[in-house]
């Protein structure tokens, strides 16, 4: 098991840019961002492989979010450029921690973080 600590949400007019981290208590396999807005399911936006840097987009956020880690920290940020208020949600970060495909849904992952919100006004 692995315990995931979200940070770096908040509030931003459309246009601006956010950057979350989220550092894990020990080394993973791979690590994945994902958001829920109000009434909506959880929606998985990035991922990237610890080892290689290896990164998928959802075509939502391709060309303006950019995932990334620092395999000597543990972990995983995300910067977003050119939010929009469709970008508002609670934003999570997940983990798996060895084997098997890591993906963009839910079930690709066992741990996850407590999430952090991220309001974008128009």
């Amino acid at each position: 098991q692995v315990q995931l600590a979200e940070s770096g949400g908040g509030s931003v007019q459309a246009g601006g840019s956010l950057r979350l981290s989220c550092a894990a208590s020990r080394y993973t396999l791979c690590m994945a961002w994902f958001r829920q807005a109000p009434g909506k399911q959880r929606e998985g936006i990035a991922r990237i492989y610890t080892g290689s840097g290896s990164s998928l987009y959802a075509d939502s956020v391709k060309g303006r979010f950019t995932v990334s880690r620092d395999k000597t920290k543990n972990t995983m940020y995300l910067q977003m450029d050119s939010l929009t208020p469709e970008d508002t949600a609670m934003y999570y970060c997940a983990a798996r921690l060895r084997g098997g495909y890591c993906g963009m849904t839910t079930v690709d992952y066992s741990d996850w973080g407590q999430g952090t919100q991220v309001t974008v006004s128009s």
